[in-house]
């Protein structure tokens, strides 16, 4: 392979992508993302045309990889290792046009990190478009990735489909999760509902982050009066996206019927007292640390307010002693960052 590799055709394939990267180096020089993702996507294909169609194997790579980097010594990502990436990437996503409109809008990084942690790409599809919609960091999308989003978003029991009108109901069953972990809490599996509520509260942006994007908090205890008499709302808060309030109810106990025809009356209320005019219905999500599903689906069936109903995850079930020792999850999110950052030319840009 050695002798041959210096033939036409692979004199061929170098002009070509030396044109190409002249021509691109520009733009992705001055960190238009897409531009670089799509110049990758390009010589992945270019690699994996030639050595189908010439039958080539690996050493072509490392030989176009020393050539690149000769030819363009001030441009990272043209390590062997990083040319395998634009060949796996392509071959996985053969679409252009799928590439030039969505997955080109996340940074190279973030492919990586994908393709070495899913082969299905309707799940990395999943991920690209919430990384899109929420702007996440690659620390942020390996903590999503980590919490196996892709399997609780949209799994909560509700009534949407009956209480709210098309597409108002599907996008807030899609904002919903099952279960949701609050495993950044400081609190052990046997905290009440009190303790838990008020460690949301001071832990309000990774709360936030869980919840998912578009949460505004309104206020914790919220006050209603009604019919003279005082109630509070454990969590209220306001969605940006549903352009509704959101009533938030905590129990530290299994779910059970009474605590949807409480939530519904503070559904009511809330209609009544807060909501505006040009408000959506408000929304019910009741979370307990354990739930019958079809006790659930039974009671929320015949509520006359939209309500979801999921599950909560605190710590998982380990001594206390090693609890302690874990890692923060600020020490994660910079561990996973320098380590990503030191990875031989895999760039971010």
């Amino acid at each position: 392979m050695s002798k041959n590799i210096i033939t036409k055709e692979y004199n061929n394939l170098l002009s070509d992508l030396k044109l190409r990267v002249a021509s691109s180096r520009y733009r992705a020089a001055m960190g238009v993302n897409k531009e670089l993702i799509l110049l990758y996507h390009h010589i992945g294909a270019a690699i994996l045309s030639s050595q189908s169609k010439y039958g080539w194997g690996a050493k072509v790579i490392e030989r176009l990889s020393r050539d690149l980097r000769v030819e363009f010594p001030e441009i990272k990502g043209f390590s062997t290792r990083n040319l395998k990436y634009m060949r796996k990437f392509s071959e996985e996503c053969p679409d252009f046009e799928l590439v030039q409109q969505v997955v080109a809008l996340i940074p190279w990084g973030h492919n990586v990190m994908l393709m070495n942690r899913f082969s299905d790409m309707q799940i990395r599809m999943f991920y690209i478009r919430k990384a899109i919609e929420h702007g996440w960091s690659r620390s942020i999308m390996a903590m999503q990735i980590d919490s196996n989003l892709h399997k609780r978003q949209g799994q909560a029991i509700t009534n949407f489909k009956d209480k709210l009108p098309p597409p108002q109901s599907d996008l807030a069953h899609s904002t919903l999760k099952d279960p949701y972990l609050f495993d950044f809490l400081s609190v052990g599996e046997e905290a009440h509902e009190r303790e838990v509520e008020k460690a949301l509260v001071q832990h309000m942006e990774k709360f936030i982050l869980e919840l998912g994007a578009g949460f505004a908090f309104v206020g914790r205890q919220y006050h209603l009066e009604v019919g003279e008499q005082d109630f509070y709302i454990d969590i209220l808060y306001y969605h940006l996206k549903l352009r509704c309030f959101i009533v938030i109810e905590l129990k530290d106990k299994d779910f059970k019927p009474e605590y949807a025809g409480k939530m519904n009356f503070y559904l009511s209320a809330v209609d009544d007292l807060l909501k505006h005019k040009d408000d959506q219905p408000s929304i019910g999500l009741i979370l307990c640390k354990n739930k019958n599903s079809i006790l659930a689906e039974y009671t929320l069936r015949d509520m006359t307010k939209p309500i979801g109903l999921a599950e909560y995850r605190l710590t998982g079930k380990l001594p206390e002693n090693l609890k302690s020792s874990l890692p923060t999850i600020e020490e994660l999110e910079n561990e996973f960052a320098k380590k990503l950052t030191d990875k031989d030319e895999v760039d971010e840009s």
